[in-house]
């Protein structure tokens, strides 16, 4: 019997596997990093141990520094949650053989799939489907797109869509480049890139004693940068007859390689309808929580029982209904995604839906880790409930802080493609992202901008505003979505009189709140401020304002063909014999940013001289740092 569990991970997932050894006795080890001193698994863990450091390859990447955490804590056991090594032989290993239980799958099981191109030739012969390999050196056109992907890790490290032959020498060097720095390991392969399929996996479950569950289907179709972003249980329009080869191919490979403990076995599904096989997970997924909804089962929970060497039952409980998962990111889509840093001010989400968050208010989100915030999850008894009760849920979050993809989430929950399930597929980001970023209706946001005005009115003068005399208007101006709102208005006995917005009536101000009246409906709005950002939330939706200054400070200009950097991180890389004074084309990779672990190329704006180059590789940069000066 476990008595105490290291986990060795951080964030949601630590905190979603504390709460199911609080419900088991359990008692709980956290590891952390210098970064993550003051996170919340930290506070919530019974015991925790310091990883000195703050990069990952300094503090969870080392296996030796954690294996002797479990010791100096007093842990029998570790989980390594999901990510850094979770999916490593050699820690699974060391775990074991320090005499500690490991929760998870024999090393020999992650040792068969922890190679992409191994595991394919071993599921080949166990009768798997998949995809025919592309020998990159002999690639011809009628090859391409191809897909290039790093042979270990996952999470779209070291993957690339080659479109144009000429650029699979250079796509190939850079993804060796990446899965290197990400995984310690360079190998890439190539495959066909499918066009319009979709991501469908099998979640299997398997003891020590010959059991091995199939606990349905998930659609994971909906992705960008190959990172997942909304998932759901079961996989929806699936025919019969390919839903039970899918649940058989799934057992066939946990079979095939001994496994045991939680996996999950990932198929491309292209739209002929013939599945193949891209990977098999050897861990517990982030889109866990959608199966778990859907069978009624705690996969945690299971996964140590296996480990401890319990059998499961003949055969799995019977699935009830559908859940849907959204990842709430801190990153921008209208800005190629990127990622987004600081303070989490505040996050909450209405009740009736499960909220598994590695935040809490006040967390700082750094540059260090994946800008996952949480997972919203929602489970109905149909799908078009699940959907609805979802994208209600988030519109109606509360998000206070760096920017994210709310909107997005719930702009693609409604999309006619994903609520009939007829746009179920990889592609969906790109033929929809500029239709599901376009810019918060402009009344909406003004109404905002207003009640974002009168609140800041009550809060600087005890009589909210209000003036006896006449006066000139008040002026306060925001930015959202690159548009300024400047709001106009006056307060005086007989009410507001605001400039654009006729026949708006004050009901109510006060600190945090106001209350309109448009076209006889009454609006409630809820304002909250934390130095030049206001976040306003009401029915209709949310916005995320900023508070113009009157005299714009003209310190704040820079160079005229100036490159700043988009976010913190790091230059990973220079272009190959980039130098100041060099010609380059508009579109050209100038050098690569590293932050939360992707890569993001800075390209030249426009064609011309390259006339400052201000970084080199290794660099550590801020948000808005001149990185380089093109001159037209």
């Amino acid at each position: 019997m476990i008595s105490s569990l290291l986990v060795a991970n951080r964030g949601e997932i630590a905190r979603r596997i504390f709460r199911t050894c609080r419900e088991l006795g359990i008692a709980t080890v956290a590891v952390y990093s210098d970064a993550d001193a003051d996170a919340p698994h930290v506070r919530e863990a019974d015991a925790a141990v310091r990883l000195p450091g703050g990069a990952p390859a300094d503090t969870y990447l080392r296996g030796d520094l954690i294996v002797k955490a479990a010791h100096a804590a007093g842990a029998d056991a570790v989980h390594p949650g999901y990510g850094f090594l979770s999916e490593n032989a050699g820690f699974a290993a060391a775990v074991t053989d320090a005499g500690l239980t490991w929760v998870g799958p024999p090393p020999a099981a992650i040792e068969a799939m922890a190679s992409k191109t191994r595991a394919k030739e071993l599921m080949a012969a166990a009768g798997v489907p998949l995809l025919a390999p592309v020998d990159p050196e002999r690639a011809t056109a009628a090859d391409l797109p191809l897909l290039v992907k790093a042979a270990a890790g996952g999470g779209g490290r070291g993957m690339r869509v080659v479109r144009d032959l000429a650029e699979l020498p250079g796509e190939l060097a850079a993804a060796r480049a990446e899965a290197a720095a990400a995984f310690g390991d360079g190998e890439v392969f190539a495959e066909p890139y499918v066009i319009g399929g979709r991501h469908v996996e099998v979640q299997v479950l398997a003891d020590a004693h010959g059991t091995v569950w199939t606990l349905g289907t998930r659609d994971c179709s909906l992705q960008r940068r190959h990172q997942k972003v909304i998932e759901e249980a079961p996989a929806p329009d699936l025919p019969g007859e390919l839903r039970a080869t899918l649940h058989t191919a799934a057992a066939d490979a946990a079979r095939t390689i001994g496994y045991r403990g939680a996996g999950t076995v990932e198929f491309l599904v292209p739209a002929t309808g013939h599945a193949h096989f891209l990977e098999m997970n050897t861990r517990l997924q982030v889109e866990h929580p959608v199966t778990e909804a859907v069978y009624g089962v705690d996969l945690v929970a299971l996964q140590l029982r296996v480990a401890e060497g319990e059998a499961l039952a003949a055969e799995p409980p019977a699935p009830r209904g559908h859940a849907i998962e959204a990842r709430l990111y801190a990153e921008d889509p209208a800005a190629d995604w990127q990622p987004q840093t600081g303070t989490l001010h505040h996050l909450s989400v209405p009740d009736g839906v499960r909220l598994d968050s590695g935040v809490a208010d006040g967390t700082v989100i750094g540059v260090h880790y994946d800008p996952l915030l949480a997972k919203v999850i929602a489970w109905a008894p149909s799908r078009a409930e699940a959907v609805r009760k979802l994208a209600g849920a988030l519109e109606r979050a509360r998000v206070h802080g760096p920017v994210t993809n709310r909107d997005l989430l719930v702009r693609s929950l409604r999309h006619p493609e994903f609520a009939t399930a007829t746009g179920l597929d990889t592609g969906f980001y790109d033929r929809n992202l500029d239709a599901l970023t376009t810019a918060p209706d402009a009344m909406a946001t003004g109404l905002c901008a207003l009640a974002a005005a009168l609140a800041d009115a009550h809060g600087r003068s005890r009589f909210g505003g209000f003036r006896n005399v006449p006066s000139q208007p008040q002026t306060k101006t925001y930015a959202c979505g690159g548009t300024e709102h400047e709001i106009r208005y006056r307060l005086g006995r007989d009410g507001l009189h605001a400039e654009d917005f006729p026949g708006v009536r004050l009901l109510l101000s006060a600190p945090g709140r106001v209350a309109l009246e448009v076209d006889g409906v009454r609006r409630e709005f809820t304002v909250a401020r934390h130095g030049d950002r206001v976040y306003v939330d009401s029915a209709a939706g949310s916005r995320t304002l900023t508070a113009l200054p009157r005299f714009p400070d003209p310190a704040a200009r820079t160079e005229p063909g100036s490159l700043l950097a988009p976010m913190p991180g790091t230059v990973v890389r220079v272009a190959d014999g980039l130098a100041e004074g060099d010609r380059v084309e508009a579109g050209a990779p100038l050098l690569w940013l590293e932050a939360m672990k992707m890569e993001y190329k800075i390209t030249a704006p426009a064609s011309g001289t390259l006339t400052a180059l201000h970084v080199e590789a290794g660099q550590q940069v801020e948000v808005g740092t001149p990185l380089a000066v093109v001159t037209v």
